[in-house]
């Protein structure tokens, strides 16, 4: 198995780990740590090419068998699968929200006027000009432990997190304030850890299946089928939240830019129709205008 070696990265395969261990417990299973280009350099994601810096060396170990399967966050996966690899499980999401952590322990509001706060993200940046016109987003590198530490040194006011990031450290009082849906729509994929396989590896598809959790790979589907039809790439701010109860779907998704200005939509339907269900969506939001939110962008 072959993970990035962050804190959280290594803690997030100890989960895969534990899951396959208790249904798979006859399985023979280690873990192989790759250092990735994003792992390698201090550039922001914008400079050095997008999420997908965390994946390449990872998916090529995969690729030419050097490892089995690849554990992943799956909002780091772009949404155009490699050829030759597949998605094989999807575990039971955590937290899909955002957390702001503040260096004076106050909600976003409690901030001061004109406060930094740090994100590596457009969509976060893009999310927080709407809630507060005022503040200064400023790019943050580094990885959940960096970026509160730097909180805590005084570098920046405040940080926008992936809630499931802090819940899987132990860090959940860390967070000063969790963010609704309504106020800030996720990454997608966000709080998915995703198993990946060659797909033509029967055996390793088989071992990862029996861990996949159905309504998280459901809504997998929907959000990546959103994102990948609006295309976007590393400069988009491309938010959005797939919520499964039973056999019907709930998908809302979020186009912005660094200005504050967005579209928004949601649309509902069945979980057969998972993939379907984000192509319209993502129309519907091009014919509100996120075509030219994301050409401005790029």
């Amino acid at each position: 198995m072959g993970t990035r070696g962050s804190r959280l990265a290594l803690r997030q395969t100890e989960i895969a780990l534990e899951a396959l261990r208790r249904v798979q417990p006859q399985a023979r299973l280690q873990v192989r740590t790759i250092r990735t280009e994003g792992d390698r350099t201090s550039a922001s994601l914008n400079e050095i090419g997008g999420r997908g810096v965390f994946v390449i060396e990872i998916e090529k170990a995969l690729l030419t068998e050097k490892i089995d399967l690849a554990i992943h966050s799956l909002k780091d996966l772009p949404t155009q699968e490699t050829d030759g690899l597949t998605l094989a499980a999807a575990l039971k999401r955590e937290d899909p929200r955002d957390a702001l952590v503040s260096r004076d322990r106050c909600p976003l509001d409690g901030l001061r006027a004109g406060a930094i706060v740090g994100t590596g993200s457009p969509r976060r940046a893009s999310q927080l000009k709407g809630l507060r016109p005022d503040l200064q987003v400023e790019d943050i590198r580094g990885n959940v432990d960096t970026r509160v530490r730097k909180v805590d040194k005084g570098e920046y006011d405040g940080v926008v997190l992936a809630a499931a990031g802090l819940a899987r450290l132990g860090w959940v009082d860390r967070a000063d304030q969790i963010f609704e849906p309504e106020q800030m729509l996720p990454a997608v994929g966000q709080g998915i850890l995703a198993i990946q396989a060659r797909a033509d590896d029967e055996a390793a598809i088989a071992l990862a299946a029996s861990v996949d959790h159905l309504e998280s790979h459901v809504a997998a589907l929907a959000e990546r089928a959103f994102e990948r039809r609006l295309g976007g790439g590393c400069h988009a701010a491309i938010g959005a939240l797939a919520d499964v109860q039973g056999f019907e779907l709930r998908l809302r998704g979020y186009v912005g830019d660094q200005q504050g200005g967005a579209v928004r939509g949601e649309i509902t339907g069945q979980t057969t129709d998972a993939e379907a269900c984000g192509l319209r969506l993502a129309e519907q939001l091009i014919a509100q205008g996120a075509g030219e939110l994301l050409k401005a962008a790029s």
